[in-house]
């Protein structure tokens, strides 16, 4: 969906290497950090020109959803395998298989003509830049030393968290002015620049290929079934009537037999491809939650507002990207201090912090009416950026403290997994409670405003003399103005279900927050360098 976490990599910078990297270390980073960007921004930037890209492949509406799905399931299922790829590729040889298939796969998505090559393309995408998210601090935690880390993780956050942002605009302004291929073929220089980084900044490592047969194919086919059936089943669910439709009931329990499988994995394999036993532990499950609530708010609201304003302000993409992008202005800011606030400062007062902001953006935007526009959002968007600042980095630290340093890769695949579980989760409860919500609000006010209610005669009579004004006679003004009232009726309808669902979307960052009394402190004046060394 998917502002992002961090991976540290139970390997890490020799305590007593040098205080200060070199400049092939920072391009090692660099690397890290645009591949990551690259990842993020894809989620979103196709988003935009979603109504233009249907079109040209052939696809409708309901079928042309699955050219975002298709990237988040891909994308899900990859992140908490990538510690396993790292330790059995290494990491230079794995990041450039990745960089190399991401490019090939943005061309392919530039030049489809049909939806079947899209989806392909999007598959694609999302394993191998699923693998750049987790992947990205694992080189701040190699190759930079202790005193440096703060910093490359500084870049990493906020790079990280502006791919969803950015990408709604960046999409949006590529369509409007050039094509939407430019969407894709935009990654062909950012990974030219790419490779040629991990080239220069990564040292060669051996690959341990002899482990791929020994590996937890029953807990890796698990994982892929079960996590990439239930991501699918959350996004198609209310399209196809949940379980009404016997897609969903037969991809319900291929999902339920994949986890099956990777349960069972836990307890027969000593290196299980991934430690679920993490999740028991009481600061790390609670950080797991919340990194949920916070997923929902990343993909769920940030999902919402363009389409508000694209159904009720008429908006283009363009004019609705600068208005997400105003989520971006608090992190950019924000982002630089955090080092110093971490190792300052209680995780648990930073978490609470930016929970308490993600909870006050959704009522802040709560009071919305057929007449807002864009600077209605501007309060709630800003205190978004703050709770991402805060919420992300703060949650990213407590789960990888949270757990011994051998553990901090699955932990932080757990963390981004979690993160991109719970934006799926909030567009499902988007798609469901909108339509539900829509109902019954258009149930509402149809009974109070009927036919002959004075209300409703007074509206039809006020809006046929205005529609007499130019010209026709009365009865047919009439039964206009009868039509004009009842779509006046659906949009008053589709705004309040949208203030119902920011309240929703509020609740439940509030209803998560008392996790926070779970979570430990931070041993004293160490911030984000904590899980590196």
């Amino acid at each position: 969906m998917a502002a992002s976490s961090a991976a540290a990599s139970p390997a890490a910078a020799p305590a007593s290497g040098p205080q200060r990297a070199d400049a092939a270390a920072w391009m090692a980073v660099a690397a890290g950090t645009v591949g990551s960007f690259m990842a993020t921004l894809d989620i979103s930037i196709v988003n935009a020109a979603l109504p233009t890209i249907q079109g040209e492949v052939g696809a409708s509406g309901t079928e042309g959803t699955w050219i975002s799905t298709a990237y988040l399931v891909a994308e899900i299922v990859m992140i908490p395998l990538t510690g396993w790829f790292v330790r059995t590729v290494g990491l230079r040889n794995f990041l450039l298989v990745c960089a190399v298939l991401f490019t090939v796969f943005s061309v392919l998505c530039g030049i489809s003509t049909t939806l079947g090559m899209m989806i392909v393309g999007r598959v694609g995408q999302g394993l191998t830049g699923g693998a750049m998210i987790p992947t990205a601090l694992t080189i701040v935690a190699t190759r930079l030393p202790p005193a440096q880390q703060t910093m490359g993780t500084a870049l990493f956050g906020m790079t990280v968290i502006l791919g969803p942002v950015v990408g709604p605009l960046l999409g949006g302004w590529l369509t409007e002015n050039f094509s939407w291929h430019y969407a894709f073929f935009i990654n062909v220089p950012i990974c030219a620049a790419l490779v040629v980084l991990l080239l220069v900044g990564l040292p060669h490592e051996r690959a341990r290929l002899s482990e791929l047969w020994y590996g937890d194919w029953l807990g890796i086919a698990g994982l892929s079934i079960g996590l990439g059936g239930l991501t699918v089943v959350l996004e198609e669910g209310q399209r196809e009537r949940w379980f009404e439709s016997s897609f969903i009931v037969v991809l319900s329990l291929i999902s339920a037999a994949g986890l099956a499988m990777l349960a069972v994995s836990q307890v027969t394999r000593k290196d299980p491809v991934i430690r679920l036993s993490i999740l028991w532990r009481r600061d790390f499950g609670s950080v797991f939650l919340m990194i949920m609530a916070v997923g929902m708010i990343l993909f769920g609201v940030m999902y919402m507002i363009p389409q508000f304003l694209a159904v009720i302000a008429g908006y283009n993409t363009e004019q609705a990207g600068y208005v997400i992008l105003l989520a971006g202005l608090p992190t950019v800011l924000l982002m630089p201090a955090m080092p110093w606030l971490l190792a300052k400062v209680d995780v648990r007062i930073l978490v609470f912090i930016g929970m308490s902001c993600f909870a006050a953006s959704c009522f802040a935007d709560m009071s919305l009416t057929a007449d807002s526009r864009g600077s209605e959002f501007v309060a709630g968007q800003l205190l978004r950026g703050c709770g991402l600042a805060f919420a992300m980095m703060a949650l990213n630290q407590a789960a990888i403290s949270s757990v011994p340093r051998e553990l901090a890769s699955d932990a932080s695949g757990l963390f981004n997994a979690g993160r991109n579980l719970g934006g799926s989760v909030g567009l499902a409860l988007i798609s469901t409670f909108q339509d539900r919500r829509m109902s019954l609000h258009v149930d509402r006010l149809g009974s109070a405003t009927t036919a002959n209610s004075p209300y409703a005669q007074e509206v039809i009579q006020s809006i046929a003399q205005r529609l007499q004004q130019y010209g026709g006679d009365s009865q047919h003004a009439m039964s206009q103005a009868a039509s004009v009232l009842g779509r006046m009726l659906q949009q008053q309808a589709l705004v309040m279900t949208y203030n119902d669902l920011f309240l929703i979307f509020g609740v439940i960052v509030l209803a998560s927050m008392p996790l926070i009394l779970f979570l430990k402190p931070l041993p004293k004046g160490e911030g984000v360098s904590l899980a590196m060394h």
